[in-house]
């Protein structure tokens, strides 16, 4: 045997290793391989993009974030799906951009999806990234801003696609009331996608190149005979004027996305926190003459609420939702002494103010959402009644009116009641009356408060001595001042504590901003239970 020491020494052959390359070459070739997933499949996706009337999906992200603050993640993300030719096609980013940045400097999330890509379909890896933003936008309590140019389900990947969309929407009812969520239609949305933004709180259009529905133009044709392009079927006008699933419509992508930014600087993050405040421009002491004017004590004469509106919020700047759907109803985000509100009014412009289903239903919707996000509540009165009629009967005014009554009922942020002029009936107790939980009621001298117009009850309690009078329009005249004098005065509803004082016109905006300071610390809590069970 040989002792250890004794072992003849061998050397091992020298194999010669490639040479690796350096940090700065690994870092040139990430900055080479970040540029080109920008860049999308190629220079021509770009251009065709820009041909449709569209920006890119980067492009949308810059003027959607403060400058230079977007930050993606998840970039280079790849689908691993195989079959009709999928595993040959594997570009970077899935067709889906994800990631945060700041809006007016607060933490925004979101997602957008880029056309170029598989036409922005949704696949199986495509759909994991928005499950991930949107759980991190949750989890930080911050909104989320979904940027919709997609085509729907990428059908080469079959269930697995149609389960990312569930995903999604669970989602979306999971953080309902919890974040804010923004849906921004950039291009179409069909078939089962376009629920997710149904489930959100606020919907951008834009016009000619945004459209919603759930089957296109072929079926339709195909099962009805009815030929229709996709903007008639589901373009922003449609759904901004007529079915109401649109909140604004907008020319250009541009105005669409800094009203965006406008939106969410009106809001908080979440259900946790106010929204943020500014600084009042105008001295609240200094009556307003112009509201003397603007009202006219006639009750049957119509004039522009807007225009109230307007003299009693800073700047007169206002957001208002659903412009164009129920404009018998406004419903607007602004700021009073600094701090967001939700203004809910009747439009004496339109049907002479009254409420119908669709107001209701806008309503409704509204109050839901300032309630959710902690937006104390402006109710501006001038009202007479519900639209009569069979359609509005058998259409279910009953159920419908009952959605805005309980979306008012169910409110526990501050709520403040402005009765202008008329207030009749049932309308008057839906428009957030002190029976149903208003903290403070204020009326204008030229209210008239009643279950119906004078003219209306004398006919009704006094239907038979008018018909034996010697001269019935004479004494129906005096009659219907009788009635007034005695139960419609503007002092009546004061007098029993319906009414908690009658103001000055000009004095509203200071009483407001005094009414809503007091009310900022409201605390009130809901009987515990698992949830409501609000009209259908």
């Amino acid at each position: 045997m040989t002792a250890l020491d004794d072992r003849p020494i061998t050397t091992a052959p020298v194999i010669p290793q490639p040479s690796r390359p350096g940090m700065e070459a690994r870092t040139a070739e990430l900055l080479r391989l970040r540029q080109a997933v920008r860049s999308g499949p190629g220079a021509h996706a770009t251009e065709a993009q820009h041909a449709r009337g569209k920006m890119t999906v980067y492009e949308r992200m810059e003027l959607l974030f403060d400058e230079g603050t977007f930050v993606e993640i998840e970039g280079l993300r790849r689908h691993r799906a195989v079959g009709f030719g999928l595993e040959d096609r594997r570009p970077h980013t899935d067709g889906v951009v994800i990631g945060w940045g700041r809006i007016h400097g607060r933490t925004v999330f979101a997602f957008g999806h880029d056309f170029r890509i598989f036409g922005g379909s949704l696949g199986e890896s495509h759909a994991e990234k928005i499950h991930k933003i949107m759980d991190m936008a949750e989890a930080a309590g911050a909104p989320l801003v979904s940027l919709n140019d997609g085509a729907g389900a990428r059908i080469q990947e079959g269930v697995s696609a149609l389960a990312g969309y569930g995903g999604i929407f669970r989602r979306n009812v999971r953080a309902s009331g919890v974040i804010p969520q923004i849906s921004v239609m950039l291009g179409p949305c069909a078939g089962g996608a376009t629920y997710s933004p149904a489930l959100t709180d606020f919907v951008f259009m834009v016009r000619g190149i945004s459209q919603m529905f759930i089957t296109g133009p072929d079926v339709v044709e195909a099962v009805t005979g009815e030929r229709v392009t996709q903007e008639e079927l589901g373009g922003a006008d449609l759904h901004a004027a007529v079915s109401g699933a649109a909140a604004f419509a907008y020319d250009d992508e541009a105005s669409c996305l800094e009203d965006v930014r406008y939106l969410i600087s009106l809001l908080p993050a979440n259900n946790r926190e106010l929204p943020p405040a500014a600084e009042p421009a105008v001295d609240l002491g200094t009556p307003d003459e112009d509201l003397l004017r603007l009202v006219p004590a006639d009750p049957n004469q119509p004039y522009d609420m807007r225009e109230v509106i307007a003299r009693l919020v800073d700047d007169g700047e206002v957001l208002e939702v659903h412009e164009r759907w129920a404009p018998n109803l406004l419903c607007v985000l602004a700021r009073i002494d600094g701090q967001t509100v939700g203004v809910v009014a009747n439009q004496p412009r339109h049907l002479a103010g009254v409420l119908d289903i669709e107001a209701s239903q806008k309503g409704a919707s509204f109050i839901q959402t300032c309630d959710a996000f902690n937006i104390p509540l402006v109710t501006l009165v001038d009202v007479p009644g519900f639209l009569p009629g069979t359609d509005q009967e058998s259409g279910g005014i009953i159920r419908h009116g009952a959605k805005m009554l309980y979306a008012y009922c169910n409110a526990t942020v501050p709520r403040v009641q402005v009765i202008l002029r008329k207030a009749y009936g049932g309308a008057y107790i839906v428009m957030d009356s002190r029976s149903i939980g208003c903290d403070l009621s204020y009326a204008w001298p030229t209210n008239e408060i009643a279950v119906m117009g004078a003219e209306g009850a004398v006919n009704v309690i006094h239907r038979r001595a008018v018909a034996a009078a010697d001269d019935p329009e004479a004494a129906r005249r005096e009659l219907t001042e009788e009635y007034k004098e005695a139960l419609m005065h503007p002092y009546y509803a004061a007098e029993r504590g319906l009414v908690d004082d009658v103001i000055d016109p000009r004095t509203t905006r200071a009483v407001l901003a005094e009414a809503l300071r007091v009310l900022r610390t409201k605390q009130e809590q809901l009987v515990p239970r698992k949830h409501g069970n609000p009209p259908m």
